[in-house]
């Protein structure tokens, strides 16, 4: 393929991952989005590997390695639950750092990569290699802490170490200092250490970043490691003088960082609270909100019949869904429940919280999954409203996306957090296990509501049972 050959197919993959991202952020359109990406990858891919920056020597190595690399990602995709795509997010995001370390070092390592070079475009090829590795090594650590995390395999509860900001600022000076020592020194040998001593600093760092962060903060810390692995992308691009990689990686960086400001205001969260260490247990046990008072009053039972009835006499309903229908698997049970309803006349439709589930969008992919129409699906801000004039709120294993504390007890954790109103439904239904706390760790005021009941148990039994009764 010739250079003026692989610069065309570059632009017209960037015109495509551009349309790629347009889409997905819209639900009818994410379809066509996800294939508009899948056309330019497959466009850059090709004109990368029969670029003119590979030789035929090494053609059959990187199909190989490709090949090895396509088995792989097909096997995660037909094995991997739902339940698990924010960990698998996480884990692919380590391995887009991993590369960047990996070329950074490689090109480091190459004496033909700077033979040509004048001094001062080696200075700035070494600080490509050098930020390359630093935001690769970063990306890397904190992605498998983070799937340590999803994954349940580590504790949601934040590691606060004594002076753990001086500890990032002693780190931060060690990065700079050595950055001049690599820049400054004359041979590979010398400049080693220096590379060597940043990596091991960027490992840590990003492992005690990502510790620090509390449980009820991961969908936010999904998100920005996402952003840290499309600026990882673009560092790997201006080591490699690849402008699809740099535009790429651009576009990843950008909006990931992008959709982390959202999500910390719709947590009410500051960005940087969120680095400097959120909050969040793990959530096994009932806990009370800090400093707050405990909630008061008495808890009231529902059976899944019960369930039904109200269903069926309901004229507007709203259905709020959370990690724990993502658990159960129960969506497409849901789609049934929410088929018969409409049949019947029954007003239906979905409130999706902007940080429902273990990740962005979560709860939206799930649903589609079901084939719950998009049309019925509303985010938080456009539902909140209607919740005074709805006969059913029913939550099906979500817990601090709808609790009021974070209106009523400005000492809570979460207070100020946007919430999904649904103590003002005429009737609320909460679908749980058990009466234990929530992700962040603060018990729920929301099941003491005279107005509220619990239907406990599992929330693919429990709906299968409602169902049977509405379909009676």
């Amino acid at each position: 393929m010739t250079s003026s050959l692989s610069t065309v197919s570059y632009i017209g993959a960037t015109i495509l991952f551009i349309l790629c991202l347009g889409g997905l952020s819209n639900q009818e359109t994410s379809r066509r989005g996800n294939l508009y990406g899948m056309i330019g990858m497959t466009i850059a891919v090709v004109a990368t590997v029969f670029g003119v920056q590979v030789t035929s020597a090494g053609l059959p190595y990187i199909i190989a390695a490709m090949a090895v690399g396509a088995g792989i990602g097909l096997y995660a995709a037909r094995v991997v639950q739902m339940t698990q795509m924010p960990e698998l997010v996480a884990l692919m995001h380590s391995l887009v750092g991993l590369a960047a370390m990996l070329v950074g070092y490689a090109n480091f390592i190459d004496p033909a990569v700077s033979v040509n070079l004048t001094p001062a475009e080696k200075g700035i090829h070494e600080i490509e290699m050098y930020l390359g590795v630093l935001i690769g090594a970063v990306t890397f650590s904190g992605s498998v802490i983070a799937f340590g995390k999803l994954s349940g395999k580590i504790g949601g509860k934040p590691l606060t170490l004594p002076a753990r900001h001086w500890l990032n600022l002693a780190g931060l000076l060690l990065v700079i200092y050595y950055g001049y020592a690599f820049v400054n020194a004359h041979s590979v040998p010398e400049a080693m250490t220096p590379m060597i001593v940043m990596t091991v600093v960027a490992l840590l760092f990003g492992v005690h970043m990502v510790m620090a962060i509390g449980g009820a903060d991961m969908p936010v810390v999904v998100s920005m490691l996402n952003s840290y692995s499309g600026w990882a992308a673009a560092a790997t691009g201006f080591m490699l003088s690849n402008d699809l990689l740099i535009v790429t990686g651009a576009l990843v960086g950008s909006s990931g960082a992008i959709l982390s400001y959202i999500m910390c205001a719709a947590m009410n969260r500051h960005f940087i609270s969120v680095i400097a260490g959120g909050f969040g247990t793990d959530g096994g046990s009932p806990a009370p909100a800090a400093g707050g008072a405990q909630p008061a009053g008495e808890v009231n039972p529902i059976l899944a019949p019960e369930t039904a009835e109200l269903l069926r006499e309901a004229r507007n309903v709203i259905i709020v869904p959370g990690y724990g229908m993502a658990v159960a698997q129960a969506q497409h049970t849901v789609y049934e429940i929410t088929k018969v309803l409409r049949e019947r006349g029954v007003n239906v439709r979905f409130g999706i919280h902007p940080v429902a589930g273990r990740m962005p969008g979560h709860m939206n992919v799930l649903l589609a999954e079901a084939r719950v129409p998009y049309d019925i699906v509303f985010e938080m801000d456009e539902l909140n409203d209607d919740f005074p004039t709805t006969d059913v709120a029913m939550v099906i294993g979500a817990n601090d996306i709808v609790n009021p504390a974070a209106q009523d007890d400005p000492t809570s954790p979460i207070a100020g957090m946007p919430v999904l109103e649904v103590w003002k439904a005429k009737t609320s239904i909460v679908m749980k296990r058990s009466m234990a706390s929530g992700y962040a760790g603060v018990d729920n005021p929301l099941f003491y509501k005279d107005n509220n009941r619990m239907l406990f148990g599992d929330a693919k039994k429990m709906l299968d049972e409602v169902l049977i009764v509405l379909k009676s």
